[in-house]
């Protein structure tokens, strides 16, 4: 899944008129990006695309296939992003046109996205749990005993 830093520039100069491209090493090829969002990924000196089932048909009218890898478990097919018909790199505002549709799923999907689940935060200790805590380790022999905190006088 190499890509040649040739291949890399070639394609970063192509999509400049899309936006401001940044591709980035990702797994064992490159994934293109413009205003953070990756768009296209490069894989063997060959781009592909993000698609959505309002444009897969396009593809799959050019006779494209999704992206595929080989794991040790088999290969896999990433229904998500689909090899860019050869034909688009002679005919430049065509790909232009299909790299802006691209960019445009995959905001929509970013935006689409789940919020990513917050961590739970860890409730402090009270200070008689800490003390208990304390006297527990130095039975076993993990760390000194700590001295028991005096209760607060309520006011």
């Amino acid at each position: 899944m190499a890509v040649s830093n040739s291949y890399k520039e070639l394609i970063a100069d192509l999509l400049a008129p899309v936006g401001v491209i940044a591709i980035r090493r990702m797994f064992g090829g490159a994934g293109v990006t413009a205003g953070g969002v990756t768009f296209a990924i490069l894989a063997d000196d060959t781009l592909y695309f993000k698609v959505d089932d309002t444009t897969r048909a396009k593809y799959e009218a050019e006779q494209m296939a999704p992206f595929t890898y080989t794991s040790k478990s088999g290969t896999h097919a990433l229904s998500s992003y689909w090899r860019c018909p050869d034909r688009l790199f002679d005919e430049l505002d065509e790909m232009h046109t299909w790299a802006r549709e691209a960019l445009r799923i995959a905001r929509h999907a970013a935006n689409a996205a789940p919020a990513k689940p917050k961590t739970a935060t860890k409730k402090p200790k009270t200070a008689a749990k800490k003390a208990k805590t304390a006297v527990k380790k130095a039975k076993t022999g993990n760390e000194e005993p700590a001295k028991t905190p005096k209760p607060k006088k309520a006011t």
